[in-house]
């Protein structure tokens, strides 16, 4: 019987001495293909990516290193499905969806309604007055605030940050905080967040901290409670950001500090309004509906600088329902646009 090795050699289909295989000259066939694949023009390069995101600049090249490493093994499929839905949440977070605006651009600023009746701050303290007549709602200790906030930085393009606060008082004085990841204008979508110092996109409703605090018995503004007539609130607002003249920019500085700790009631809504009508330079522009689709009055200031700020009112309380922040000029270097959104806040009960 012959050697079995000898018949497996002999059945070789591809002999390494065969003139087709081997490494002599090749055919005129081959030659002629090898000649066509060398005056073959190159392909086009990719369009250019500068004005791409940074994260997805950082996917696409990781992507192209992948592409053509030899993988030591097979990866199993529900591996490469799932770093598909990675990559495509990323993409969808950061660019948005086809119906969707897209979120690494600023928000847009709200919108003045054309033709619409624009309200002076005196006749509205006068109706924020009339409605406390009742006493209610009262003052509580307390915030809950949406927020939309624009996260900038040298040579990257700027990204819209939305979280929602609640801070509740205990009788103790002590108290929670809970800030989370939502977008209300998006409800179920990625939101993006920067927490840990790097933009990144977390699920709808994600908890970026909850943090309790404990007692705290200061009787400083804006820890303590603000009184509700407006020479003594002007006084209060004066003393929570440390200034003595407060003119105007400093007067909403200090609102947006006085909300971030309590949620005013009738009076201290009146006596605030009041405060507002007597500032300089904020002139009313009209009605309009916040990021919250409440019917508001807005209220600009044009801030030295290159901002402008914008109060939205209640147009029947006076209650400030938001403040917004948006440039008045180009800043290339963090790649905002006048009329970009710098920060929002909306404010609720």
């Amino acid at each position: 019987m012959p050697d079995e090795l000898e018949l497996l050699r002999r059945a070789n289909p591809v002999p390494g001495d065969g003139p087709r295989f081997g490494d002599g000259p090749l055919d005129h066939r081959a030659e002629r293909r090898l000649e066509r694949l060398l005056s073959r023009p190159p392909a086009p390069r990719p369009a250019s990516r500068a004005r791409w995101p940074a994260a997805v600049r950082r996917l696409s090249a990781v992507a192209s290193r992948v592409r053509f490493r030899p993988a030591p093994r097979p990866r199993p499929l529900w591996a490469l499905t799932a770093t598909g839905l990675v990559l495509a949440t990323v993409l969808a977070a950061l660019l948005g969806g086809p119906d969707t605006q897209p979120a690494v651009a600023a928000p847009r600023p709200l919108a003045v309604r054309a033709h619409s009746t624009a309200v002076p701050l005196d006749e509205m303290a006068r109706l924020a007055a009339a409605a406390a007549a009742g006493g209610t709602p009262r003052l509580r200790k307390g915030t809950h605030v949406q927020s939309w906030s624009l996260g900038m930085s040298d040579g990257e393009p700027p990204v819209t940050l939305p979280q929602e606060r609640v801070v509740r008082w205990r009788a103790d004085g002590s108290r929670t905080e809970v800030v989370v990841a939502t977008d209300p204008r998006r409800p179920g979508r990625p939101v993006v967040t920067d927490a840990g110092g790097e933009p990144r996109p977390v699920e709808d409703g994600h908890v970026l901290s909850r943090r309790t605090y404990p007692p705290s018995w200061s009787d400083a503004p804006p820890e303590a409670p603000p009184p509700h007539t407006a020479p003594a609130l002007r006084a209060y607002l004066a003393e929570t950001v440390r200034a003595g003249t407060l003119d105007t920019g400093e007067l909403l500085l200090a609102v947006e500090e006085l909300l971030g700790h309590w949620t005013l009631g009738a009076r201290e809504t009146a006596a605030l309004v009041w405060v507002l009508a007597d500032a300089r330079g904020i002139r009313p522009a009209g009605q309009v509906t916040d990021r919250l689709g409440r019917p508001g009055q807005a209220y600009v200031y044009e801030a030295p600088g290159g901002a402008r700020r914008m109060l939205i009112l209640d147009p029947r309380t006076g209650t400030v329902l938001g403040l917004e922040t948006t440039f008045t000029r180009d800043e290339p270097r963090y790649g905002v646009r006048a009329g970009d959104v710098m920060q929002y806040s909306a404010w609720l009960r």
